[in-house]
């Protein structure tokens, strides 16, 4: 695995962190990090929407350029994961729209996003003898699971209209944000 790939993984999550942190200090009118969303800071009519939107941005670019690092892992998991990259690209480049209009292209995105990055690990693993101990069967899996009930609660949140929507989206999101650092730091203890 190339070691590029532990700096376009932990970038993922200081990008998507230090985005939403400026991008809600920035508000005018001030922000509620329980109650509200990180794509209300990238929102059409969100003031400085540029901070976020470039956080996104570099988050799934990052996302996808680890899913190409990430070579021991198994094909379909790393396709999963520069899915999760692409559709995080989609979600910048589709923000939420002004109060009133549509906003079903961005929550297409945005679940596909989420939903793809929760699933990843759970097709990722690998058999043999000498496998990262982050991509044995039995971690894959136990990850993937902990990941998708994360999402299936922040899924639920979000059609709930929720009142803590906005905390649960960022535990969901630094979650699904570090699972590919562990990944890679298994793979370079393992690679010595």
């Amino acid at each position: 695995m190339p070691r590029w790939g532990l700096a376009t993984a932990a970038a993922a999550p200081i990008l998507l962190v230090a985005g939403w942190t400026i991008a809600a200090k920035l508000q005018p009118d001030g922000f509620d990090s329980v109650t509200q969303t990180i794509s209300e800071l990238a929102a059409a009519d969100a003031s400085h929407r540029w901070v976020m939107t470039a956080a996104i941005l570099g988050t799934g670019a990052s996302q996808i350029a680890t899913a190409v690092a990430l070579r021991p892992a198994a094909r379909s998991g790393r396709l999963l994961l520069a899915a999760g990259g692409v559709f995080t690209v989609l979600v910048a480049l589709n923000p939420l729209p002004p109060e009133g209009q549509s906003a079903f292209a961005h929550a297409i995105v945005a679940a596909g996003s989420f939903a793809a990055l929760a699933a990843w690990p759970l097709v990722s693993w690998q058999r043999g003898a000498v496998v990262p101990w982050a991509l044995r069967r039995s971690v894959s899996v136990t990850a993937g699971c902990g990941l998708v009930l994360a999402t299936a609660w922040l899924f639920r949140e979000v059609l709930t209209d929720g009142e803590t929507v906005g905390l649960i989206e960022r535990a969901d999101a630094v979650l699904l944000n570090l699972w590919p650092v562990a990944v890679v730091v298994s793979i370079m203890r393992a690679e010595g």
